[in-house]
């Protein structure tokens, strides 16, 4: 496995990767709880998934390092394909949650609460997103890692916080 630029391990951007996770996570859950905004709670679903997507990053930069062996005669990449694909499965069960929340505001209104607060948090989730992909290389001058799993999952860091960016300027 060849490494970015820096030299650092893949294992390196990996764990970066769970801990902007974890804290992006808590703090697009406080910003939904309180607003009780579906938006902010869309939000906060993306992060679960994308902490367990961080967790599989991780998990498969370590496999797919391993070496050939008697049952792989090719090495063990073939496995960032399966992680790849249970990410996406994530994302679905994802979507279907925030489909079903957003029915069920429709259909039971009531008004946001501490929307000022709520937003700041998302902001300061999205920062963390924009530092993130930074460190790894996302967008311009995109670093490639060699890894399907890591660069899928670095692509949440730096296209969702230019979405984010778009959508709070709108």
């Amino acid at each position: 496995m060849s490494r970015p630029n820096s030299q650092r391990p893949l294992t390196y951007y990996a764990w970066l990767s769970i801990i902007a996770a974890i804290l992006t996570l808590g703090l697009k859950t406080a910003a939904w709880k309180m607003t009780g905004s579906v938006g902010l709670l869309s939000d906060a679903l993306e992060s679960i998934v994308n902490v367990i997507a961080s967790f599989i990053a991780l998990a498969t930069v370590w496999v797919s390092a391993r070496p050939a062996d008697e049952d792989h005669a090719y090495g063990h990449t073939k496995v960032e394909y399966f992680a790849s694909g249970f990410e996406g499965g994530l994302i679905l069960i994802a979507a279907i949650g925030i489909g079903v929340s957003a029915v069920d505001r429709i259909l039971h209104v009531h008004p946001l609460e501490d929307l000022g607060i709520g937003l700041v948090l998302s902001v300061f989730a999205t920062i963390l997103n924009f530092l993130t992909a930074a460190l790894r290389g996302s967008g311009s001058g995109r670093q490639t890692f060699n890894d399907r799993c890591l660069d899928f999952n670095r692509g949440y860091f730096g296209d969702g916080t230019r979405s984010r960016q778009r959508l709070a300027l709108a």
